[in-house]
């Protein structure tokens, strides 16, 4: 089995390391780290085509697996690592353990997530872990449920162009309630943009905000958080919305405005 592993917090996190350590007593892993030099948390599925990237091996096998920092996004990181670093391609790739949540619509925003994407772009299935707390984190179980996920995912498989993002309470083991499989709950951000000035005067706005839970149901991956359990969400690469497309060819769509049922009409 060769396991490639990646993060957006950066390689030298917390998180990525115990994903490591974790794969690494599995038997008959072969484990590839190919990850950001430094944190790029919030990039999303940015990738990089206005300078080279820059790979450093940073653990060459010593430990049991391969590590590399690459001066990139996490997108970046499945990119180079599948098409260049590895001998073959991964079986699985595992993204992780990013320190705080990814629940709801911040999987728009994540680096984490979108490395995953980028997994299942590639054909290759892919789970996205986080670990939902920013302090006084330990990721030891979190780790061994993604290992164990990572069985599943093997021994089952996953249909075409789904990833699976997976958000783990900041709990020990015996205080956590189980799993649950969810959908994306609401949880968009209230935008504040604080104004400032440099000591040369100049403008600038430096982003802040908070949360705004605006659908945390039973069903929802916001909804398994608060209640202690695991959740396990299902993403799908494909954002057509189906059902509107057919919607959208009545309403006899032209290339020449005016003529059209509703005549171009504001």
């Amino acid at each position: 089995m060769i396991v490639l592993l990646t993060n957006d917090d950066g390689i030298n996190a917390d998180g990525i390391q115990a994903l490591k350590a974790a794969f690494l007593g599995v038997p008959g892993a072969e484990v590839y780290v190919v990850a950001p030099d430094r944190e790029r948390s919030a990039s999303g599925h940015s990738i990089t085509i206005h300078h080279p990237l820059q790979v450093e091996e940073v653990d060459a096998g010593e430990a049991g697996g391969r590590s590399f920092a690459i001066n990139g996004t996490p997108a970046d990181c499945v990119k180079l690592g599948v098409k260049a670093l590895l001998p073959e391609t991964p079986q699985v790739i595992v993204s992780g353990i990013n320190r705080g949540p990814n629940l709801g619509t911040d999987v728009f925003y994540s680096g984490t997530v979108s490395a995953a994407v980028e997994g299942i772009i590639l054909g290759i299935p892919s789970i996205a872990v986080s670990l939902t707390a920013f302090e006084n984190l330990d990721y030891s179980f979190a780790a061994r449920f993604a290992v164990y996920l990572t069985g599943e995912i093997l021994a089952r498989g996953l249909p075409e162009n789904t990833l699976l993002n997976v958000n783990v309470p900041p709990l020990g083991e015996e205080e956590i309630a189980g799993v649950t499989v969810t959908r994306l709950g609401k949880r968009p951000y209230e935008n504040i943009f604080e104004r400032r000035f440099d000591p040369r005067g100049k403008l600038y706005f430096w982003l802040a905000g908070e949360n705004l839970t605006l659908d945390d149901g039973p069903d929802t991956d916001v909804g398994a958080i608060k209640d202690n359990l695991v959740s396990v969400t299902p993403v799908h690469l494909d954002l057509t919305n189906h059902e509107v497309v057919s919607l959208l060819s009545q309403w006899g769509l032209t290339t020449r405005p005016g003529t059209g049922p509703t005549k171009g009409a504001p």
